[in-house]
């Protein structure tokens, strides 16, 4: 008779832990009363983009960007997640050096671009270590700090088709002129 009662003991025990255990399902709200559903008032065309509204990136001195799509200088490539400027790039550097000699009352931003794979996190961190990599190796080849800003836009430019000769171009920094 002991056996059975401790028995029952153990089973009341466990069955009480079991159900503190087990929450409740959360209640969801009706998907016709929130803002997305059937009754909302939001006119999707009333708003406005930033290119629409002739917005620009802009630097820190207030100067906005000339073309950024077109780097005055050609890009620095880099290997699948890697943000060190490989060794057969380091020339492209001097012909930045060169064109910020002869363009001295210019001011560079330095884009760093990555491919589709990674996080959107991942991929604007490792952006801005390239970027800051070249910045880096610029300011060791003589060019003052101040003409050189950096951005990241990681991989919101990415094609996501074409395989890894395609994707090899977005992993990349662009020189885009910051214009006073």
């Amino acid at each position: 008779m002991k056996t059975v009662s401790k028995l029952l003991y153990v089973v009341v025990a466990l069955s009480a832990l079991v159900l503190a255990g087990c929450k409740k399902k959360p209640v969801r709200p009706d998907p016709t009363t929130t803002a997305m559903g059937p009754n909302n008032n939001v006119d999707p065309t009333a708003v406005a983009l930033p290119q629409e509204d002739g917005l620009a990136l802009q630097g820190r001195d207030g100067g906005t960007l000339v073309d950024e799509n077109k780097s005055v200088v050609e890009p620095i490539y880099f290997a699948l997640d890697r943000s060190a400027v490989a060794p057969g790039e380091r020339s492209k550097l001097d012909a930045a050096v060169k064109w910020l000699n002869e363009n001295s009352d210019k001011n560079l931003v330095l884009v760093g671009h990555c491919d589709w794979r990674g996080t959107a996190e991942y991929n604007l961190g490792l952006g801005d270590r390239r970027a800051n990599a070249v910045k880096r190796y610029l300011e060791q080849l003589g060019v003052s700090p101040g003409r050189l800003e950096t951005l990241s836009k990681g991989s919101t430019e990415a094609k996501q088709t074409g395989g890894e000769s395609e994707w090899a171009k977005d992993r990349r920094v662009d020189f885009i002129v910051l214009k006073r």
